[in-house]
């Protein structure tokens, strides 16, 4: 089996974990080193968070959910900021499971969402166009980037769009028809790193779901192939303000990072986290991104819980490893976050739903 750098289950000092109760310690350490090196540093969540419901459809689609335009708001450092969020909650007598969806367009009934296969199932979803947070460009005056200082947090607009996230979720835990225990943000591609940036933070969020992530998500950079997104190409894409200033420094000198993504996945643990490959997305890495699930197990299993419980082989297509605490599957097809993909998702939160 691989071995996978840096050791998880040692400090930064060189220390070894040797008891369950030093985890948070170390899983402190883990986001520390990843706020330092790749995601920035986020402000403090807001004192207070404020809903306005400004359009609401109370028997949407064939009558089995409620629609809710909502403006989610609160203070910032540079005043009062808000953004708007679609949100979709069957009609059930009890509190219902949730995804928080980082979106790359405003649409209902999006080509990346089953909308009412995802109610049918039982689940509340609330949307979130991206953009309607903060532009996914280099414009540090855009939305939510202009109301914190940069030189201050030093964020990039994953930490930006996973911060939004957690509003949505300080919001959704004021509603009674939500259960708070069962709560899922979930991204795909540079929104799937966004989830799990946001899981590993956020520790109100059972699951962490990234589809389709590659390079600053799930995928292991020390197993990276050619073909394979690299930390390097964060400047020919131009995309170097996804992250913190000093990220992409590390491009040339991947075996000296004091991290690699495994940090990122275990820093979810104890809960839950799933990741989804495409077989055709050579760029994402399938093969890296179920290393990282390999490397990130055994912060479950040092807890004395099943980590990822799968093949440590390659996955063959139609794989799907659900009986732990990381899931992972491999479909066929390309760059997309699918129905198939949601279908993996939703059996994999029911089966580890909060009772």
């Amino acid at each position: 089996m691989m071995k996978f750098e840096p050791e998880l289950l040692r400090f930064e000092n060189g220390t070894p974990i040797t008891e369950p109760g030093q985890w948070p310690a170390r899983r402190e350490e883990l986001l520390e080193i990843l706020r330092r090196e790749v995601y920035g540093y986020s402000p403090a969540a807001p004192d207070k968070v404020t809903c306005e419901v400004l359009n609401r459809q109370e028997n949407f689609c064939s009558g089995q959910m409620s629609m809710e335009r909502i403006s989610v708001g609160f203070e910032t450092d540079h005043g009062f900021f808000s953004f708007p969020v679609h949100l979709f909650i069957p009609h059930q007598e009890q509190p219902v499971p949730v995804f928080v969806l980082l979106n790359f367009r405003p649409d209902i009934f999006d080509q990346y969402y089953p909308l009412e296969e995802i109610v049918d199932n039982g689940f509340a979803l609330a949307v979130i166009h991206y953009n309607d947070v903060t532009a996914d460009t280099d414009d540090w005056n855009s939305g939510l980037a202009g109301m914190y200082s940069r030189e201050k947090y030093n964020w990039g607009k994953i930490g930006m769009w996973a911060f939004a996230a957690s509003r949505v979720l300080d919001y959704l835990l004021t509603r009674p028809e939500i259960d708070p225990s069962n709560a899922a943000v979930i991204g795909h591609s540079r929104l799937g790193k966004t989830a799990l940036w946001c899981a590993a933070q956020d520790e109100r969020f059972r699951f962490g779901i990234s589809n389709n992530s590659g390079s600053g998500g799930a995928a292991y950079n020390r197993a990276k192939v050619p073909g394979n997104e690299r930390i390097c190409d964060c400047i020919p894409y131009k995309v170097p303000f996804w992250y913190c200033s000093g990220y992409p420094e590390w491009g040339d000198k991947i075996e000296e990072m004091p991290f690699d993504q495994h940090f990122l996945l275990a820093a979810i643990a104890p809960r839950y986290v799933c990741v989804g490959s495409a077989a055709e997305d050579l760029w994402a890495g399938p093969v890296q991104e179920q290393a990282s699930c390999l490397g990130a197990s055994p912060a479950w299993e040092f807890l004395g819980l099943p980590g990822y419980v799968g093949k440590t082989e390659p996955a063959a297509v139609g794989d799907d490893f659900s009986e732990g605490h990381i899931g992972y599957h491999l479909r066929d097809g390309v760059h997309f976050l699918s129905r198939r993909d949601w279908v993996s998702y939703m059996n994999f939160v029911k089966t580890h739903m909060a009772k």
